[in-house]
């Protein structure tokens, strides 16, 4: 016995306060509808009705986010649940103790069937049917309504912000815990609209059990106190209509006001201001507006019959409030700004000074895009950059040149164009304050804009208003703003010229990274056995094919062992390439066991072969058997990628450098394994038979 009290205590003990708060308030509703109630305490349980709904109230528009209120849905329940039960205890209330007077079920009901009302029960149930309108027609229904519909949108748009997160995330705008976090946001924002969606009948539901309940309190009076207690048909109509009305007044107000929070909570736009500041800095910040509404109020007081008094009091504080914002923003623009005194023009010799070098990667922008690269408006792309750059030598394996930005006011406004060593690889246009809608390939409708191609990608795209934003992503629209736009646009040109950004100063900072570890594999193979431009022209074929050189140990090693017999470039590639094999079918084809390739026809397999039998390095194919190849290989890579699978061509090992530089400026996303580089584990399935008969 001891021991069971002593577990119990521990039990209790880890309990806290916060924990016990919600099992003991269902219990008391639970018990409210079965118990019977003094009077005090149906007084003590309706005042903490009404105080509990201003509450929710006054927090529902203080909220900045509509997930910082979450668990407004679950409120909702409770709250309905505890006018219930109180109009159930009340109810038992006033039909076992109507007959003694008009305090019977306590001061809170007697005071809204008395003072709110005048004591005259006509007058109550009109106002208590105005309520229940007001309540069940307007208020819950428009809430109802944009639940509803906001749960569909949200849900709708969820594959949409995945998609964006992915995107930010693969670019190495965010962190995997960042993505994490609003993966877990979007989740709870569908949550709750869902929720809302539910929760909104509840308050629908609690108004019509509003008019039931005081229906059958006033029969049920009417029946109780004639036939029962022998009251004359006028004293207990009285009784118990002041009764039941005041009952039903004092659970109505409250649910009124629950259900405006509810209104409130569903229909207001996140933001990192509360309802009062957005109502203020967005009705009262336009003197214009204010100007013109105190010019009409003004106009209407000066009518005859009017009550001149009141109109031109309010139109004079609205004119007063008009000319103060006014001055505020005339004080704003009239700020003084320093000018910086002309140059003194000089006339100074040229020098070596003026010969300034290219830069390796930049960026210009026309005027309207400067907002984005300028620091001092802390630009976004700015931020973006260096994110690509950071990621980029994550992934890759060396750092990129810095991207040079400048203005240039001869490019369009909204212009911005790529510049590799001086010459432009590519440009575009960003509209900053809109978004660019992509279509992914499968959306649900059409939209508002100007039509234009992702310039990434070519993909079809719409510039959009922010205002549709949500609207295409429940489309299924990728929505991305200006920023990033261009930061993808770059990371793509930047990954896809990585064999041209290599130069031998980033290989040399390579091997002085490396030598840091294996000073000793550094230093016999560069410059003593290796010179640095054949090491770099290794590095720059594996990248101009897309493969990675992180792994910079089993690259050196791989070179180092085989520089001894020869020194061809190509032919310490594939060597290289072999060695990588593992991680080059890792990077195509990852976390699965089977390889889903494209193959040569046995037939065109041996004409190739024969072809490149010679040993010329010029190698040239017959213009038939050519066109034939090309063409059939870009069908076939269509193929596979329409199936979600990478383009990949699996050929021998003497036909691989070949064919690569064959079809790479036609095929472009095409990448051309050899079968040595195939590690023994993976399993191959050809999909398609180039040059075989269909």
């Amino acid at each position: 016995m001891a021991a069971s009290s002593l577990s119990m205590q521990g039990v209790l003990g880890r309990l806290n306060a916060t924990q016990l708060a919600a099992p003991a308030l269902i219990l008391m509703i639970l018990a409210m509808m079965v118990l019977p109630l003094p009077a005090f305490v149906l007084d003590l349980f309706f005042t903490f009705n009404i105080a509990i709904s201003i509450l929710v109230l006054l927090v529902a528009v203080n909220t900045q986010k509509t997930l910082d209120f979450s668990v407004f849905p679950t409120i909702l329940l409770v709250t309905t649940l505890l006018r219930l039960s109180l109009n159930v205890a009340s109810t038992r209330v006033v039909l076992l103790e109507g007959h003694t007077g008009p305090d019977a079920a306590g001061k809170v009901i007697e005071a809204f069937g008395h003072f709110l009302v005048g004591g005259n029960f006509a007058i109550g149930i009109i106002v208590f049917m105005i309520l229940v309108v007001i309540n069940f027609v307007v208020i819950t229904k428009g809430a109802g309504r944009v639940a509803e519909v906001s749960a569909r949108f949200t849900l709708d748009a969820m594959p949409g912000k995945q998609m964006a997160i992915d995107a930010d995330l693969n670019a190495g705008l965010i962190g995997e815990e960042e993505a994490r976090k609003r993966r877990s946001e979007i989740s709870r924002e569908s949550e709750f609209f869902g929720s809302m969606d539910g929760a909104s009948k509840f308050v629908r539901g609690d108004a019509v059990a509003g008019i039931v309940i005081m229906l059958l309190n006033v029969i049920g009076g009417l029946i109780v106190g004639v036939l029962q207690h022998d009251m004359a048909i006028a004293l207990a109509a009285k009784n118990y209509t002041l009764l039941t009305i005041g009952d039903g007044l004092v659970a109505q107000i409250p649910g009124l006001i629950i259900s405006i929070a509810a209104g409130m909570v569903v229909t207001r736009v996140s933001d990192d201001r509360d309802i009062g500041q957005q109502v203020v800095g967005q009705m009262f910040r336009n003197p214009k507006a204010l100007a013109i509404t105190a010019g009409i109020v003004g106009f209407l007081g000066i009518i005859p019959g009017m009550p001149n008094l009141v109109f031109i009091l309010l139109a004079s504080s609205l004119g007063w409030l008009a000319w103060k914002m006014s001055e505020k923003q005339r004080r704003i623009v009239e700020r003084p700004v320093k000018v910086a005194p002309a140059p003194v023009q000089e006339s100074i010799e040229a020098s070596w000074n003026d010969v300034a070098p290219l830069d390796v990667l930049g960026l210009e922008v026309g005027y309207r895009l400067i907002p984005l690269v300028d620091k001092s408006q802390d630009g976004e792309l700015l931020r973006r950059i260096r994110g690509i750059r950071k990621k980029f030598a994550q992934e890759v394996g060396f750092l990129v040149s810095p991207v040079h930005i400048r203005d240039n006011l001869e490019l369009k406004p909204n212009a911005y164009r790529i510049l590799l060593k001086g010459v432009e690889v590519g440009a575009g246009e960003a509209f900053t304050g809109h978004f660019l809608a992509i279509n992914p390939g499968r959306v649900a409708g059409t939209l508002n804009g100007t039509a234009t191609k992702d310039p990434a990608f070519g993909l079809p795209a719409i510039w959009i208003e922010g205002s549709q934003r949500e609207q295409a992503q429940a489309y299924g629209y990728t929505v991305v703003d200006a920023s990033t736009v261009v930061a993808t646009h770059l990371n793509h040109l930047i990954l896809t010229h990585a064999g041209e950004l290599l130069g031998r100063q980033e290989v040399q900072q390579l091997l002085d990274h490396l030598a840091k570890e294996m000073p000793k594999l550094v230093e016999d193979l560069v410059p003593k056995v290796l010179p640095l431009g054949t090491l770099q022209k290794v590095l720059q074929g594996l990248l101009d094919e897309g493969v990675h050189i992180r792994d910079m140990r089993t690259i050196i090693e791989t070179v180092a062992d085989h520089a001894t017999r020869t020194q061809n470039a190509d032919d310490l590639t594939t060597q290289v390439r072999n060695a990588l094999g593992r991680a080059i079918v890792q990077q195509l084809f990852p976390g699965s066991s089977e390889m889903q390739v494209m193959s040569l026809d046995p037939t065109l397999e041996r004409l190739l072969s024969q072809a490149v039998s010679g040993g010329s390095e010029n190698t040239s194919f017959e213009p038939g058997l050519a066109d034939t190849l090309v063409r059939e290989t870009a069908a076939a890579a269509e193929r596979q990628e329409a199936l979600g699978l990478p383009a990949v061509l699996l050929v021998p090992g003497s036909l691989r450098v070949l064919l690569s530089r064959f079809l790479r400026r036609t095929v472009p996303q095409l990448k051309v394994l050899a079968h040595n580089e195939v590690p023994e584990n993976r399993i191959i399935k050809v999909t398609s038979v180039i040059g075989g008969r269909t």
